[in-house]
């Protein structure tokens, strides 16, 4: 899918939308596809009627006129506690606002795992949707973003968190 920030690889199961991959040039894609079969156990299908309602979410995100993704998500690519960090990042963390890393972890009952919430975000398997891009350091740092900082300055910008880039 092109987008703003490049090209997206977005993937769902018959769950939910499962991965959605930044840089997704080709050789991005085929490496990512055959780790989603592996992991999911099964052969990845192209179908783009399964897929309209993510990239019509989407395209509406960019566009600027959603602000909330109403989508079926798959969980199944994270576990343990990165998925209860995923999970209240994705209900507790609207559009529009930031949280810092102890304050996620503070939220999810673990006060000491900071740097493990970061982990966490690195390994978030549905970007943009789980918004790891809102999740800044404690001191009023941007912090990283597995997409890189360029796209998370992008996406903060157009969620009004950040001036917009002068080039």
């Amino acid at each position: 899918m092109e987008t703003p920030i490049g090209p997206l690889l977005v993937a769902a199961t018959d769950e939910g939308l499962v991965n959605v991959g930044f840089r997704a040039d080709e050789a991005t894609v085929r490496r990512a596809v055959a780790t989603m079969g592996r992991r999911l156990g099964g052969e990845p299908v192209e179908d783009a009627a399964r897929l309209a309602p993510v990239t019509e979410q989407m395209e509406a995100y960019f566009a600027g006129s959603l602000k909330e993704f109403s989508l079926d998500l798959d969980w199944s690519l994270t576990t343990g506690f990165n998925r209860r960090v995923l999970r209240e990042l994705a209900a507790g963390v609207p559009y529009g606002t930031v949280v810092g890393y102890q304050d996620l972890a503070d939220r999810v009952g673990e006060p000491g795992a900071a740097r493990a919430v970061g982990t966490a975000m690195g390994a978030n398997p549905i970007p943009l949707v789980v918004p790891c891009h809102r999740v800044v350091e404690s001191g009023g740092g941007i912090g990283g973003f597995g997409g890189g900082l360029e796209i998370k300055r992008t996406l903060l910008a157009l969620e009004g968190v950040l001036p917009a880039p002068l080039f």
